[in-house]
């Protein structure tokens, strides 16, 4: 049984799925351990997807979160990894979509990349660098100026590379856990690379922008630039990469009308705005 190869003589009380979980199948466990006390673990099964991509990445993960534990990030620590499958503590929590202190969450937000991204780890290379956008499609999404936004990166070309920082590869609120007001951990890295710090500040303003709105994603900005010292110049390219992502997939993520309306409007704006700064 799993739960008795991370804490041997424990009985398994309970287990149960968690939500949120896209690219892979995630399940908490409840347990008894053999003192009496009750621990928690958590239970990540990797997608094929994921697997046939990277069939190392259990063991790259329980690595990277290692790393970030050790250097006190608030992650989840692994105890237990094997082909396709990573066990780690139990983060207490929950995501927070519409937080009651907004200016407050966004502030821990930037300090938590603004930390990550200060990170000078040289025992990580497993970890692959943030590869190019996705090649055109046969049919590209016009409802979301796709056509426009690969124009631009084009015309652009990549930004040079100095020094490169581990990203997260997907940081939103959906990946995120409060307690108490506290940012209580950062989940799912599965997605993370090394790269240019910008992509996961361009990625996480148009996911602030979604879901708390422009004052948000501007006060982020500035806490984040305040706190790493980033250079923004480069900062509208990164965010037309974030404004590809949703390409021909926000029409299938099964919102509420009205809100895949707001979204399509923010994005419009979005997109507007880096290329106006360009």
């Amino acid at each position: 049984m799993l739960v008795q190869k991370v804490q041997p003589g424990a009985r398994l009380l309970h287990s149960w799925p968690l939500t949120g979980g896209v690219s892979a199948r995630v399940t908490a466990l409840e347990f008894r351990r053999a003192n009496g006390q009750i621990g928690r673990l958590v239970v990540r099964q990797y997608g094929q997807h994921d697997l046939r991509a990277n069939p190392d990445i259990a063991r790259q993960e329980d690595a990277l979160l290692r790393a970030l534990h050790a250097a006190g990030l608030p992650v989840p620590l692994p105890h237990y990894f094997e082909a396709g499958l990573l066990v780690t503590d139990f983060m207490p929590g929950a995501t927070e979509f519409q937080p009651a202190d907004g200016p407050d969450c966004v502030r821990q937000m930037a300090a938590f990349l603004a930390r990550l991204h200060a990170l000078a780890r040289t025992d990580l290379p497993f970890l692959r660098f943030l590869a190019p956008p996705a090649p055109r499609p046969a049919i590209a999404d016009e409802s979301l100026s796709e056509s426009r936004i690969r124009n631009a990166l084009e015309r652009l070309g990549s930004p040079a590379l100095k020094t490169p920082a581990v990203l997260h590869g997907d940081f939103w609120p959906g990946n995120l856990l409060w307690s108490g007001g506290q940012l209580s951990a950062v989940i799912d890295w599965e997605d993370a690379v090394h790269g240019d710090p910008l992509a996961d500040l361009g990625n996480a303003r148009l996911e602030l922008l979604f879901f708390l709105g422009a004052g948000a994603m501007q006060a982020f900005t500035r806490e984040y630039a305040a706190l790493s010292g980033a250079h923004l110049a480069w900062l509208p390219y990164w965010d037309l990469r974030a404004a590809l992502r949703p390409c021909g997939r926000l029409g299938n993520w099964g919102l509420e009308a009205g809100v895949e309306r707001r979204m399509r409007q923010r994005h419009r704006a979005f997109v507007n705005a880096a290329l106006e700064h360009l």
